[in-house]
């Protein structure tokens, strides 16, 4: 079993000729879970290179199941949160394989002012996968049901090139 696994791993590691951030111009689109204390839901995100080692973007995320609170008290906007993204990706600054990216950010959001970090990790041109892990720094609203969408949260899930 351990010869497949091994097999598995370098097949997807040696012919890996994507790129996880090309620069200026490069688009990339995320889809996946949102985890965190409370609640599950969907995440989306884009990111627009503008320099070497810097984009910018737009993320969502929207709560389909929420285990705290009863139901009539969980609203919509309770459960969806948007914000304003820039990331500093530093994969190459790591010397990491080009398939590969790290990107630390700060983002604004409805619901606070917080900070994110990154991994991608691409399978070909147009493929790969993301986890990505963020917390608020500053909260705007303390009083919000559970603080839903305004803690630390955990996302994965696949990245495209667009």
């Amino acid at each position: 079993m351990k010869k497949i696994i091994t097999l598995v791993l370098l097949f997807f590691v040696g012919f890996a000729q994507a790129q996880a951030y090309k620069g200026k111009g490069d688009i990339k689109a995320q889809v996946g879970a949102n985890f965190q204390k409370g609640g599950s839901g969907i995440h989306i995100s884009t990111d627009f290179g503008s320099g070497e080692n810097m984009s910018f973007g737009f993320a969502g995320s929207y709560l389909l199941n929420t285990t705290e609170g009863s139901v009539s008290d969980v609203k919509f906007v309770d459960k969806i949160d948007f914000k304003a993204r820039f990331n500093a990706n530093i994969g190459n600054v790591f010397g990491l394989d080009k398939s590969m990216d790290i990107y630390p950010g700060l983002d604004l959001g409805l619901k606070n002012f917080g900070a994110h970090l990154g991994f991608r990790y691409f399978f070909t041109d147009g493929f790969g996968i993301y986890t990505e892990a963020g917390l608020p720094i500053a909260k705007y609203d303390t009083k919000a049901i559970n603080d839903y969408n305004n803690q630390f949260v955990f996302n994965i899930g696949a990245s495209f090139n667009l």
